[in-house]
């Protein structure tokens, strides 16, 4: 069973919210990483996502500070949607996830760790150096310099790895 925002037309909401938002988000210096709409109890909740451009200086609690003072009037104005809902501006983090093609294309090169759906050599996670991806699958150089390639049907999800720890 779907969740009651992704009933309610949820791609078409996040769609119309990255387009808003994208180009202001961008003229204030920040990406827009991702938008998600989701219900999480009684509550509809809009998280919008954004990340430095420069990757080494991580985002900070100012930078999502003035980033919601620069969207909630620009959501308030186009009110693309009908819910109350929270809005909540916040660092993609450390270890993201990497859904969309520009997403993957930022992290060639860095290390990823792969979930998968059913278990490959006997592991269901697969980590190493994202060398390539495409829309059928991604390859990855593993920590033996083994490469794999990972079809993107077996994949649940791809994160990045936080290997400063």
């Amino acid at each position: 069973m779907k969740p009651l925002a992704e009933k309610k037309g949820r791609g078409k909401i996040v769609t119309l919210v990255e387009n808003l938002l994208r180009e202001p988000v961008e003229k204030a210096g920040y990406l827009l990483w991702d938008v998600d709409f989701y219900k999480e109890g009684a509550d509809f909740n809009l998280l919008v996502t954004i990340e430095n451009p420069d990757r080494e200086k991580p985002i900070d609690l100012d930078d999502c500070e003035k980033v919601s003072r620069l969207v909630s009037p620009l959501l308030d104005e186009a009110d693309p949607i009908e819910e109350n809902y929270y809005l909540e501006v916040s660092s993609a983090g450390l270890e993201r996830v990497l859904s969309r093609p520009e997403h993957f294309a930022v992290f060639i090169g860095a290390p990823v760790r792969a979930k998968l759906y059913t278990a490959l050599d006997g592991k269901k996670t697969v980590e190493g150096i994202l060398l390539s991806y495409s829309e059928e699958e991604i390859r990855l150089q593993t920590e033996n310099g083994e490469e794999k390639h990972l079809n993107k049907a077996q994949i649940a999800k791809v994160t990045t790895v936080d290997d400063t720890l």
